[in-house]
């Protein structure tokens, strides 16, 4: 699925490229980019947000891929890109539940490297990297220039946080049940943690644990575009707009 008119962060955190879409898949798809497409032909900021292993970042890929092939340049970041490092984690909680949601991400360095760089008055020049998750390199100075119609795909959660919300130009949410989403989370990570009932204890009580607090605070699901159901990866449904 590589495009030479997409344009990857350089980070170490890179998850697989999903496989070729079936055909329901490719309909849902069709429908997002071409909705993606009739926003403008300016810079647009489109942001994919949802529990952990809901799907983000496999359609922040695919709906890259399908801009692509219409001549759209693309680039794609991911917020775990913008996180605290981790040598200043003796200054703050972070590995709670409400330490993860509150403190764990960098919403100044996303705003002040990324979104107020791509926006369409801007200079066009961004970082969609700020700290490695994995390597702790600071990548930050690593700069892609975004042409004038280009789009940004930023996949994460807590993307429609107040302080980073009123960036997008179109908000996706991929809706999947809680259970699924420790599920799919321990099965993804499972090499990475090693143990199973640490990979749990992680996605349970940490991650869907400061998920579920973000939601209830923002309450993403009220005021998104859209929404997929993406609980069959091969069939997803897309609830919001209906089809």
């Amino acid at each position: 699925m590589n495009d030479a008119n997409v344009e990857f962060s350089v980070s170490t955190w890179q998850q697989p490229m999903p496989p070729p879409p079936g055909p329901e898949r490719t309909r849902v798809l069709g429908r997002l980019v071409e909705m993606i497409d009739s926003l403008g032909d300016r810079r647009l900021r489109i942001a994919i947000d949802g529990l952990t292993a809901a799907g983000k970042t496999s359609l922040g890929h695919e709906l890259a891929h399908g801009l692509a092939r219409r001549g759209r340049p693309v680039l794609r970041a991911s917020l775990d890109d913008f996180k605290r490092p981790w040598r200043e984690r003796h200054l703050y909680d972070r590995e709670s539940a409400e330490g993860y949601y509150r403190n764990a991400f960098d919403c100044e360095a996303a705003c002040r490297l990324l979104l107020d760089r791509s926006s369409p008055t801007a200079d066009g020049l961004v970082a969609l990297c700020s700290i490695d998750p994995l390597t702790q390199i600071d990548h930050s100075e690593v700069k892609t220039a975004m042409p004038a119609n280009a789009v940004l795909i930023v996949d994460g959660v807590f993307a429609y946080r107040p302080e980073i919300n009123s960036y997008w130009d179109l908000r996706v949410w991929v809706e999947i049940d809680a259970e699924l989403s420790v599920r799919r989370g321990m099965e993804r990570d499972a090499d990475m943690v090693g143990d199973a009932d640490e990979a749990e204890a992680l996605h349970r009580d940490r991650y869907l644990a400061g998920e579920l607090l973000y939601m209830n605070d923002v309450d993403p699901t009220s005021f998104v575009e859209v929404i997929v159901d993406n609980t069959d990866f091969d069939r997803p449904r897309l609830v919001r707009p209906a089809t």
